[in-house]
């Protein structure tokens, strides 16, 4: 029999790349676990499409923990499990910090309670740059202290943190990774499967491709009054798929290693700050369109820079970045293209 891996949110933006990597790149099942609050299950026929592999899946929520617990009943022999599932826009947490704290939290503690039951050993946290709040000092390493948590969702993953943190302690079988992703964009080089927000986007490339195919009147920049280069917020733009390889790399750590720390963290970035301005600019290039927006107040909940230093997470995780931030934002408008041919 197989070992098994359980993916939470698989049929979301970075768990569908997660498993394409782990289909692709290891001798893993992979079960994934989605309840499409935020996902499409036609995600699976894409990835069945990329990698010749149909996907067994659950549609449940993880709120609801004696249906994970059911799932884990039926699978036997799983040795890592990958969560990604929980809600991840900044500005919808500031307006419903409830839906946050419910879901994120309890989520969490359930695919934990989960992992300890039925002795799953191997645990791989999707954790966020929000963490470290508004930084002066950059780029950021893993040693960073946190600052105050801007958002509602900032501050869900602080605390997912801290209760790695506290089960480390009182259950050393149990080893986890937090990834802190910064900004993940861009789609899967076959251009087949991308990010898909089924509400309006909030994350600045979908926002800038769904504005550039017309779904979209406009696009607002918020804010260029930032003690910045440009004046807009700078962050750190990572490939999906990136991102995705470092789960295969932190998921075989785990696996391979018996004397090692009993919890990490890693942040998953490409080192290099860019402006929402230089993004946006960088697509007019590559599209060879001009892009319709205009410049608005700050957003609450926003961080104004923040990028990293992966020195850790190459050294440590044998990992490193493969795509340019032009290559990223092209492998997206090439996903949005496709979306306007094939979903009509």
């Amino acid at each position: 029999m197989k070992s098994k891996i359980i993916v939470t949110g698989g049929a979301g933006y970075i768990g569908s790349h997660a498993i394409i990597e782990l289909l692709e790149n290891t001798q893993y099942e992979v079960i994934s676990i989605d309840n499409f609050s935020n996902s499409q299950v036609e995600t699976y026929d894409r990835i069945l499409a990329i990698t010749g592999i149909s996907i067994k899946h659950y549609p449940i929520d993880l709120c609801d923990k004696q249906a994970f617990f059911n799932v884990l009943k039926q699978e036997e022999n799983v040795v890592g499990l990958i969560h990604f599932a929980a809600f991840k826009s900044v500005p919808e947490s500031v307006a419903n910090p409830y839906k946050y704290y419910h879901n994120n939290i309890e989520s969490l503690l359930n695919v934990l309670e989960g992992a300890l039951k039925f002795k799953i050993h191997n645990f791989i946290f999707s954790s966020s740059c929000s963490v470290y709040g508004n930084i002066k000092g950059l780029p950021v390493d893993e040693n960073t202290p946190f600052s105050k948590a801007e958002s509602p969702y900032a501050q869900t993953k602080q605390i997912g943190e801290s209760i790695l943190n506290d089960y480390a302690k009182t259950y050393p079988l149990l080893k986890s990774i937090s990834l802190r992703y910064f900004n993940p964009v861009g789609a899967h080089i076959t251009g087949l499967i991308g990010e898909y927000p089924i509400n309006r986007p909030t994350s600045l490339v979908p926002v800038i491709t769904q504005t550039a195919i017309g779904k979209l009147d406009k696009m607002l920049v918020h804010g260029t009054d930032y003690e910045t280069r440009d004046g807009s917020c700078i962050r750190d733009y990572i490939h999906v798929s990136d991102i995705a390889g470092a789960h295969v790399k932190a998921l075989e750590l785990l696996l391979n290693t018996n004397n090692g720390p009993t919890t990490n963290v890693y942040n998953l970035g490409s080192g290099n700050g860019v402006s929402v301005l230089e993004a946006i600019h960088t697509f007019e290039k590559i599209a060879g369109i001009p892009l319709n927006y205009s410049i608005g107040p700050r957003r609450e909940g926003d961080v104004e820079a923040i990028f990293s230093d992966t020195t850790k997470s190459f050294k440590e995780l044998n990992w490193e970045t493969r795509f340019s931030l032009e290559e990223m934002i092209e492998s997206a408008w090439k996903w949005e293209l496709y979306l306007k041919e094939n979903l009509k």
